[in-house]
């Protein structure tokens, strides 16, 4: 009589009983290196206590120290610096009005009673007001024909103000153009007229095309005279560029 043999059934259940336990005992590694690693971790901890309290002190107190600059020192200097500046900056408008070296040395250096821009400079340094006149100065020097120092003030001058920031440095093309020093002048005047504004771009192009023509760079003239033409075509500058453009090819010929 032919017995059936049941192949298999018990080396299956042996082995999953076996995977079984291997699997709880991996489980098992895992949390026990996890237990390690956390131990570890809070021995460091505990070692390095203080050292850790130190740090996050110096961070609260560098946090706190920042906040109170700004809230008890800076934003009172600035304020009052502004202050102190409005009686040059009025008397630098009226100057202007009249382009009068009297009003502009008064804006400059003040009187009796009040600052002007070289002291609100000198006094408020590196506040906002302080950097203003330096702009402010640097313009004035150039209308009393006094090109370094107007070089001087308006190279100390920066401003996120795109079209300020333009006339601040075409402002020193005009003074190293009147130093006839044309090579530092088209350099500043293209660089001016790079902001892309309607108002100084063309102003500058033009500018920078007009000294190119006097370096005998004709192909460079041709090129900002004609943006001009193509990107500002309603600018005062744009009015006989046709003749200008004429002009640089027939001298590059």
């Amino acid at each position: 009589m032919a017995t059936y043999k049941k192949r298999g059934f018990k080396n299956k259940a042996s082995s999953s009983k076996a995977e079984a336990l291997e699997n709880k005992s991996t489980t098992a590694n895992v949390f026990n290196t996890l237990d390690e690693g956390s131990s570890q971790t809070q021995q460091w901890v505990e070692r390095n206590q203080n050292k850790i309290l130190g740090l996050v002190a110096i961070i609260s107190i560098i946090v706190i120290g920042v906040f109170a600059y700004s809230k008890l020192i800076k934003e009172p200097k600035e304020s009052n610096a502004f202050n102190k500046m409005y009686f040059a900056q009025k008397k630098f408008d009226e100057a202007l009005l009249i382009n009068n070296d009297s009003m502009y040395n008064i804006a400059l250096n003040g009187d009796d009673l009040n600052m002007g821009m070289l002291q609100i400079i000198d006094e408020f340094g590196g506040t906002n007001a302080a950097n203003l006149a330096h702009y402010y100065s640097g313009i004035m020097y150039l209308k009393m024909n006094d090109y370094p120092n107007s070089i001087k003030y308006l190279s100390e001058f920066s401003s996120d103000d795109i079209l300020l920031s333009s006339l601040a440095t075409g402002s020193i093309g005009d003074a190293f153009a009147e130093l006839n020093q044309f090579d530092d002048a088209f350099d500043y005047y293209v660089k001016a007229s790079k902001s892309n504004n309607n108002y100084s771009s063309p102003m500058y192009l033009f500018k920078a095309g007009l000294v190119a023509m006097r370096l005998n760079k004709f192909n460079r003239a041709e090129e900002y005279f004609s943006i001009i033409k193509q990107d500002y075509p309603n600018s005062t500058e744009a009015k006989n560029i046709d003749a200008f453009i004429s002009k640089a090819v027939a001298s590059n010929q």
